[in-house]
C-alpha cells in the first residue's frame, strides 16, 4: 500500500483518482490521529492541578481549565472525524509536494542547515542547553512569590485606624481633614469617607475605624511618570496625623480578604490565648519586632485595651438607708442613658418602639451623670452620686474570638517587595524573638499568606501525580520507555524560556504563573510528540529501504533520515506553535482591568513555547540520534516504534 501512496506523486496519476485520494487521506489520518488523541489527553491531564484548586484561586482559574478542556475534546473529535471528510471534498486537482510550497521551501532552507550544524556539534549544543537550564534554575531561586498578582481595581481604599476612645466629634473632624487633603491631589477624582459601622448587622467596625474610597481619574490625566504606588505614597505622606495609623488596600480585595480570612490587610498574625492582657503584650512585642522589615507597610496591632467604659457601681450600704434596691438604680441608669421602651406604635404592617430617655445635656458628661435624680420614698429626689460611684474605667474596645479562644491580631500590608520573601523574613525575626510562648498561647499566619500556603500545598501534591500520569500516557502511546523519556525531557527545557521571561518581566511566582506553566507543560509535550512521531516515521522508511542492521545502516544514513523526518514535516510543527504564540502575544500589550492577572499566565507560556520549539526542532533530533546510534552499537539494530497503530 505504501508503494501505491508513493506513486500518487507521479505525474501519470494526476489528477488523483477517488480511490487513491481516499487511501492517502486514510493513511495520513492514521498517522496523526493517535497523536492528536493522546496529546489531547496529555493537555487535559496537565490541567488536573487547576481543577483541584480550592478557594478563590479555584473559582478564578477553574473556568479557564474547563473551557480549555472542552475546546480540546471537541477539537480532537472534529480532527479525527470531520476534518478527513472535509479533506475528501476539498482535495481536488493536482497534488503538489510540500517542497513546492514557497513558504515551506524557504523555512526548510533556513532550518535544514541549522539542524545539520547542530547534529554535527551535538555535544556542544547539548552543553549549551544544560548551561541554559542551570541558569534558569538559578533565576527561579531568585524569583519572588505571592498568592495572586495584585489586580488594579482602579480605586484605592484608605483604612486608617485611630485610638479606641476617640469621640464622635473628633473622628468626624479627622475624617473631614483627611478627605480635604486627599482631594487636593491632582489624580484624585472623588473621595467618600465613612467612620464606624454601616447600618447593617454584619458590619462590626468600631467608630475608630475609617473607610475612605478614593476614585482616581483616568491614567491619561495623571501627572507624567506617576504610578498608583506614587499616589498612595503621596497620600500617606500628607496624612501623617498623630494617633492615626494609615492603611491602604482596594475595595474589592479588602472585602474578599475579610470574608475569607477575617484579615483586612495582605498579611495578619493571629495570637490566640486565654488572657487579653497577655495577648496584648505579645501583639505589641510582635509589632515592635516587625518594625523596619523591608516590604512591611501599614503595620498595626489591633488594640485589645484602651476602650473607655462608664462604670456605675451602687453603694450597697447607702442605698439601704434610702430604702432603695439595686434594681431601682439600674432602672434610673437605663431610662436616663440607654432609654426605656414605653410602648409600641403600629403603622400598617410596620411596628415601631417608643423609647424615652433624658435629653443630651443631662447625660453628656460624667458630672451630668452624677447629678441624675433618683426618686426615694422618704427623702425625695437625690443625686445619683449619693448612692452610686460613677467613674470611667479602661477595658477592651472589642473582644475577638476564634476557634473558641480569645484572639488578637497584628496586621500589615506588603508593598515594594514580594509577599513570600517579606513573610519569610518576618517569620525569621519572630522565631528569634519568640523562643518560648506562654502555655496555652500560639500564633498563626493568615491573610494572603494563608491562601498561598494552601495553593502551594495543593500544587505540590498533585503535580508529581500528573507527571506520572503523562509519562504513562506517553508510554502507552509509544510502547517504549525510551521514547517516553525523550518526549518528557522537553519539559524542563520548555520551562527555561518561561522562567527567563518571568524573571525579566519582574513578575513574582504566583498561582497565575503556576497556571501558565501548567498550560506550557501540556503544550511542550504536545509539540515534542509531533516531532517524535515524525522521526519514528522516518526510521520506518529508512528500515524499509536499508534493512534493520548496523551493517546496512551507517551514521550518515541515520542522520539523513533524521534530517528528513525533522525538516519535511516542519510546517505542521510550526503551525501548532504559531497558533499558540500569535494568540497570546496581544495579551502582552493589553491594558485595563484584568490585564494584571492575564500577564503572569501569558508570559511563561510565550517564553516557554519559544524555547520548547527551539528544543524540539534542534535538540530532540540530537537526542534521538544519540539514542538510535547507541541502539545500533549495543543491539545491532534500532527499535522501531509504529505510533500509527
Amino acid at each position: 500500500m505504501k508503494n501505491k501512496i508513493k506513486n500518487i506523486f507521479k505525474k501519470e496519476n494526476d489528477p488523483l483518482s477517488p480511490e487513491d485520494k481516499l487511501k492517502l487521506i486514510e493513511s495520513s489520518s492514521k498517522l496523526v490521529g493517535p497523536g492528536v488523541f493522546y496529546s489531547t489527553i496529555i493537555v487535559i491531564t496537565s490541567f488536573l492541578p487547576v481543577f483541584l484548586l480550592t478557594g478563590m484561586e479555584g473559582k478564578l482559574f477553574g473556568p479557564l481549565a474547563w473551557t480549555k478542556s472542552f475546546i480540546l475534546i471537541v477539537d480532537a473529535f472534529l480532527a479525527i472525524t470531520l476534518v478527513p471528510v472535509l479533506i475528501s471534498f476539498l482535495l481536488k486537482g493536482k497534488l503538489r509536494p510540500e517542497d513546492k510550497n514557497p513558504i515551506n521551501k524557504k523555512i526548510e532552507s533556513i532550518y535544514t542547515p541549522i539542524l545539520i550544524f547542530c547534529l554535527k556539534w551535538r555535544k556542544t549544543v547539548l552543553g549549551i542547553n544544560i548551561i541554559a537550564l542551570l541558569i534558569g534554575v538559578l533565576m527561579f531561586t531568585r524569583l519572588g512569590s505571592e498568592f495572586m498578582p495584585p489586580l488594579d481595581e482602579g480605586s484605592v481604599l484608605f483604612m486608617p485606624v485611630t485610638l479606641p476612645d476617640v469621640s464622635n466629634s473628633e473622628v468626624k473632624r479627622i475624617l473631614q481633614v483627611q478627605d480635604k487633603l486627599i482631594k487636593s491631589i491632582p489624580e484624585v477624582a472623588h473621595v467618600l469617607g465613612k467612620a464606624g459601622r454601616a447600618n447593617t448587622a454584619t458590619d462590626n467596625s468600631p467608630i475608630s475605624m475609617v473607610e475612605t474610597i478614593i476614585l482616581l481619574k483616568p491614567q491619561a490625566e495623571w501627572r507624567e511618570d506617576k504610578t498608583k504606588n506614587d499616589i498612595i505614597t503621596e497620600i500617606n505622606n500628607k496624612l501623617q496625623i498623630p494617633g492615626v495609623t494609615n492603611g491602604f488596600t482596594q475595595p474589592i480585595i479588602n472585602r474578599i480578604n475579610m470574608l475569607s480570612t477575617g484579615i483586612r490587610t495582605d498579611v495578619g498574625i493571629k495570637i490566640y490565648g486565654a488572657s487579653l492582657d497577655t495577648i496584648n503584650v505579645l501583639a505589641q512585642k510582635i509589632k515592635k519586632t516587625l518594625e523596619g522589615t523591608s516590604g512591611v507597610k501599614d503595620l498595626y496591632a489591633e488594640p485589645i485595651t484602651g476602650g473607655k467604659y462608664i462604670d456605675i457601681e451602687a453603694k450597697r450600704d447607702v442605698i439601704g438607708r434610702y430604702g432603695l434596691t439595686i434594681d431601682d438604680i439600674n432602672n434610673v441608669v437605663e431610662a436616663s442613658i440607654g432609654g426605656m421602651k414605653l410602648t409600641t406604635t403600629i403603622e400598617g404592617r410596620q411596628r415601631f418602639s417608643v423609647n424615652a430617655r433624658y435629653a443630651q445635656e443631662y447625660r453628656n458628661s460624667i458630672e451630668a451623670l452624677k447629678k441624675l435624680q433618683v426618686q426615694t420614698m422618704d427623702f425625695g429626689p437625690i443625686p445619683l452620686e449619693t448612692v452610686a460611684n460613677v467613674k470611667i474605667s479602661d477595658g477592651p474596645p472589642m473582644i475577638n474570638s476564634e476557634n473558641a479562644m480569645l484572639r488578637g491580631t497584628v496586621l500589615f500590608n506588603v508593598r515594594e517587595r514580594d509577599l513570600g520573601s517579606t513573610v519569610k523574613e518576618a517569620q525569621k525575626k519572630l522565631n528569634a524573638m519568640m523562643t518560648k510562648m506562654p502555655k496555652g498561647y500560639y500564633v498563626e499566619w493568615s491573610g494572603q499568606w494563608e491562601n498561598q500556603i494552601r495553593a502551594n500545598k495543593t500544587l505540590s501534591l498533585i503535580l508529581p501525580i500528573v507527571v506520572v500520569i503523562i509519562f504513562l500516557v506517553l508510554y502507552f502511546t509509544y510502547h517504549s520507555m525510551k521514547e517516553a523519556l525523550i518526549t518528557m525531557i522537553t519539559v524542563p527545557f520548555a520551562l527555561i524560556g518561561g522562567i527567563f521571561m518571568v524573571y525579566f518581566y519582574g513578575i513574582n511566582l504566583s498561582v497565575a504563573v503556576a497556571v501558565g506553566f501548567i498550560a506550557l507543560f501540556g503544550m511542550a509535550i504536545e509539540t515534542a510528540m509531533l516531532m517524535t512521531i515524525y522521526l519514528n516515521e522516518a526510521m520506518n522508511k529508512m528500515v524499509e529501504k536499508y534493512g534493520n542492521s548496523k551493517e546496512t545502516i551507517t551514521e550518515e544514513i541515520l542522520k539523513q533520515y533524521i534530517i528528513d523526518g525533522s525538516a519535511k514535516r516542519l510546517r505542521p510543527k510550526l503551525m501548532t506553535v504559531s497558533v499558540s504564540i500569535f494568540g497570546l502575544i496581544p495579551i502582552l500589550w493589553a491594558t485595563g482591568t484584568g490585564s494584571d492577572i492575564m500577564l503572569p499566565i501569558t508570559v511563561p507560556l510565550i517564553g516557554g513555547t519559544i524555547t520548547s520549539t527551539i528544543y524540539v526542532l534542534l535538540v530532540t533530533p540530537i537526542v534521538f540520534e544519540i539514542v538510535k546510534l547507541r541502539e545500533l552499537k549495543t543491539k545491532g539494530k534500532i527499535d522501531l516504534i509504529d505510533v500509527k497503530e
